[in-house]
């Protein structure tokens, strides 16, 4: 993966106007799932949506719950969460990561 297909790119913002930093996750992310809450048996209800073309998206970390083999899991306006799947490798999302220190271990 080179480092124009996936970045993590710094944005300057104003939150109660304080500078803050905030940083962006690139993907290409095709088909999703919404999360619209649980069942009587505590199942999540899922709503599935199929694309027609793949797209690329500048993600708020901050929006990012977890990241999976498939899946990058944020959430949406309302609360809700979506479960994106998403084009690039995990392991080379991993070292990207890594790479600017937003991993632990």
């Amino acid at each position: 993966m080179d480092s124009e297909s996936t970045s993590v790119l710094p944005e300057s913002i104003f939150s109660d106007g304080l500078f803050v930093m905030q940083k962006f996750l690139k993907l290409t992310t095709g088909d999703y799932l919404v999360a619209h809450g649980f069942d009587e048996q505590n199942r999540e209800i899922l709503e599935e949506v199929t694309v027609e073309k793949s797209v690329t998206k500048l993600v708020a970390f901050d929006r990012i719950q977890s990241i999976s083999e498939r899946y990058v899991l944020v959430t949406s306006h309302g609360g809700r969460m979506m479960y994106w799947e998403y084009e690039e490798n995990f392991e080379e999302l991993i070292g990207l990561l890594r790479s600017h220190g937003l991993l632990i271990n």
